[in-house]
């Protein structure tokens, strides 16, 4: 089913949804759109109405004002998409910056988050890092506007997790160049300082690291420790998996497990 719906500021956004069951809302990382996340979503929609977003400024949810792109708007569209479906509570995950997302509506909306899965999680930098992640985002947003996506890609993708590039190559006809340079615009937001702020996530929270600089294994390793009901997933990414369906094949039966054990059914 598609669903349009507003963000809080009355943007229109993008959704679309599968199975039947308890709510549980999939975000894609940045770079990808749904589509990246609909063979997992086949795979867990017999127990669940999985709702799928295009997260703003990506795929239909174009967003090209880059005063739109902020942690705290993110989080918002989640909670207003819920609003639109009637939901009061949900699950909610995400790969690398819907996993950013996913933390920051555990913080930002904690009574409407029943569970978080955080697959691939996104580096948090200390002040020095974030300053090169600004200078990053801001080179890569002016590569899209010169001289289009698959170019601004090209250098930063050999760096990252292999299943990324397949999954980012295949969203880019789908995407608007305008909304996708200023959606790099969030790397001027800062998610957190410290990982220690995760501390006041409460909700059950299943953590799968993620593999390259971007995504770092030790990172996600920290997150689940200091997450109080936090759990470091059996398994991470790895060069292995290549496709949508081999990170479906891959995750799906402890995303399974985890919302079993929690009666998340």
């Amino acid at each position: 089913m598609e669903i349009t719906y507003q963000g809080r500021d009355d943007w229109p956004l993008y959704a679309v949804s599968l199975g039947s069951g308890p709510p549980l809302v999939l975000l894609h990382g940045g770079g990808p759109d749904h589509h990246s996340l609909i063979p997992l979503a086949e795979r867990l929609a017999d127990r669940h109405t999985i709702i799928l977003p295009d997260v703003r400024g990506y795929g239909r949810s174009a967003c090209t004002d880059p005063a739109r792109h902020t942690w705290t708007q993110y989080s918002d569209d989640v909670a207003a998409l819920l609003d639109h479906l009637g939901f009061q509570r949900a699950v909610v995950g995400g790969t690398g910056l819907g996993a950013t997302i996913t933390q920051r509506t555990c913080l930002e909306h904690p009574g409407r988050v029943r569970a978080a899965i955080l697959i691939s999680v996104e580096d948090i930098e200390d002040d020095e890092a974030k300053q090169a992640e600004i200078a990053f985002m801001d080179a890569f947003a002016e590569r899209v506007r010169t001289d289009g996506i698959e170019a601004a890609w090209a250098p930063v993708l050999p760096e990252l997790a292999p299943i990324i590039g397949t999954l980012v190559r295949d969203a880019i006809p789908r995407s608007d160049p305008a909304s996708i340079a200023a959606a790099a615009t969030i790397g001027h937001d800062r998610s957190f300082h410290s990982v220690d702020e995760l501390a006041a996530i409460t909700t059950p929270t299943l953590v799968f690291p993620g593999m390259d600089q971007r995504h770092p294994t030790e990172l996600a390793e920290n997150a689940a420790h200091v997450l109080p009901n936090g759990r470091l997933a059996p398994l991470s990414l790895s060069d292995t998996l290549r496709t949508a369906e081999d990170l479906a094949d891959a995750f799906a039966p402890a995303i399974r497990r985890f919302l079993a054990e929690h009666h998340l059914y």
